[in-house]
């Protein structure tokens, strides 16, 4: 089959790209390339390491949102983003839709929807259409995300639009992949830093709740049903509904908006602002 001849502008903007490797423009080369498949508002590339905070290998993103939202998800928010969790679980590489990625009740969480935590939620439009992102595996068995989302005014990205998108899904890996190269050695977290898991979660109510609850809290704040969280971890939903009851009466509370506000107030104790 024929292969068709790279048009002149996208031939420059390839040329831009592979130029912007040696230096931090590379993101706004890749979005300029991408946006010839599909618009989107909001851009970044995220490496997300297991045991540190994420980094941001590309920012078409932070100037758009509340800072406090942002520091917020960087403090231990972004343990609940379906993305990291994705990255950290070694999902397979390529596009992906964040509602294919996320627990059966995400979408119902306070986290999709609160403006204290979601950078997306906290922009001046005030409301994230659709975020998609391509998982990119890097060196040291850790990955990457390029999202690319849409804000308020916007329909979500159509069928047609991801299979452009996919299109480009080879240099949008061979992108990422070499400028972290070009990154790792300066901002790649040293070993031995604290379980940031077991920070934002288990120091959280480790003096009331057992491991398996505070497993469950993870769960729960992740956007996890109940029926979804006795598959995770081998129990049946009955189970899960006891140890929600128990959970809820040791912390004192009555719901999972009011889990979801320990946590907020667990996040702003730690001087992130």
């Amino acid at each position: 089959m024929k292969v068709p001849p790279l048009l002149p502008d996208e031939a420059r903007q390839i040329a831009a790209l592979i130029d912007g490797l040696s230096m931090p423009g590379f993101g706004e080369a890749l979005d300029a390339l991408l946006r010839r498949a599909a618009v989107f508002d909001l851009s970044g590339v995220f490496v997300f390491p297991y045991d540190a905070r994420p980094l941001l290998l590309h920012d078409g993103y932070t100037r758009h949102v509340a800072p406090r939202a942002w520091a917020a998800y960087l403090g231990g928010a972004y343990l609940l983003d379906p993305f990291y969790v994705a990255c950290n679980n070694r999902h397979p590489a390529g596009l992906w839709r964040m509602r294919d990625l996320a627990p059966d009740d995400f979408f119902d969480t306070q986290f999709s929807t609160s403006r204290e935590v979601h950078p997306c939620v906290s922009t001046e439009s005030g409301s994230l259409v659709e975020e998609i992102g391509f998982l990119v595996p890097l060196e040291g068995g850790i990955t990457a995300t390029y999202s690319l989302m849409r804000v308020k005014g916007h329909s979500g990205f159509s069928d047609a639009e991801l299979e452009n998108l996919r299109a480009y899904e080879p240099i949008v890996q061979a992108a990422i992949r070499s400028s972290w190269k070009r990154e790792a050695s300066r901002v790649f977290p040293q070993a031995g830093q604290d379980d940031l898991m077991e920070e934002a979660f288990g120091r959280l109510c480790a003096d009331r709740l057992t491991l398996q609850q505070r497993n469950i809290v993870r769960l729960i704040l992740r956007g996890h049903s109940n029926a979804s969280i006795g598959q995770s971890i081998g129990i049946s939903e009955g189970t899960v509904r006891i140890h929600r009851k128990n959970i809820y009466k040791r912390l004192a509370i009555s719901s999972q908006a009011e889990l979801f506000r320990i946590f907020i107030d667990h996040l702003n104790q730690q001087k992130l602002y």
